[in-house]
């Protein structure tokens, strides 16, 4: 199972305005309230949870035309009982701005943050992957700033901007952030490091990069992740005016 959405992100240079983009999310649940949702129901005579010590069972009856069809386009699972085995969900933060605007001819920093929320009841637990539409990620028309590159195979501890440079990266935090952005002693790419805030700096790619994963159910709660993203561009850099856009797709998918 997986799911997806695209993420824009907008950086505006030498003060123009800033653009509002929305995210739209679609959900489908039988029924919803403030604390809870219930994904798929059943309609029947008889039923439910029975239990020992020696075993949990669940049952229904009464149901009509249950069981496992298909064809060359679709596959359907009628009834309680053939139901899809896990869960997975994907939601994101509203809309999204990088900022303060930089000024074209001294340059700058400007930063924005979006934050994921993943829930799933696999017990194999999920990844989250990112990646970009285009290459370079950040464009306003035919101009464009190039997507940042570390130092190494790993990424930068640092976000290090140039006098020369001009570019746009991003870092992943969260409690289920992948071994690549973890860090030690100042360096990323750690598997028992630690999540330190704005450190492991990478550059966005039109092929998925894995920035979150997990081997366990995260039911009901689910697990957040922010990721940050951030333009520098240095002061000898004169940057065409414009507003600029990264469109990301975030994907999520079971273990």
């Amino acid at each position: 199972m997986y799911g997806y959405l695209s993420t824009p992100f907008v950086l505006s240079v030498l003060l123009t305005p800033l653009l509002l983009l929305s995210i739209d999310l679609a959900t489908a649940q039988v029924m919803t309230s403030n604390s809870y949702q219930i994904q798929t129901d059943s309609v029947n005579v008889g039923g439910g949870l029975s239990s020992s010590p020696n075993y949990s069972l669940e049952s229904t009856a009464g149901e009509i035309a249950s069981g496992i069809s298909s064809s060359d386009s679709y596959t359907v699972r009628a009834g309680y009982q053939q139901m899809l085995d896990s869960y997975i969900a994907l939601s994101a933060s509203g809309d999204v701005s990088l900022s303060p605007s930089i000024p074209g001819v001294s340059g700058g920093i400007a930063t924005g943050t979006a934050a994921v929320t993943v829930i799933t009841d696999n017990s194999g637990g999920y990844q989250l992957t990112i990646q970009s539409e285009t290459s370079p990620a950040m464009q306003s028309g035919a101009y464009t700033i190039s997507d940042y590159t570390p130092a190494g195979a790993n990424p930068d501890f640092n976000f290090t901007t140039s006098a020369a440079d001009a570019h746009f990266g991003f870092s992943p935090e969260g409690a289920d952030v992948s071994k690549r952005y973890l860090d030690s002693g100042g360096s990323c790419n750690h598997l028992a490091g630690s999540d330190t805030v704005d450190s492991c700096w990478d550059g966005l790619s039109t092929s998925p990069k894995t920035i979150a994963n997990s081997s366990a159910s995260n039911h009901p709660f689910g697990t957040g992740t922010n990721i940050k993203f951030r333009v520098g561009v240095g002061g000898s850099v004169v940057q065409p005016a414009g507003d600029y856009v990264a469109t990301t797709t975030i994907t999520v998918s079971t273990l």
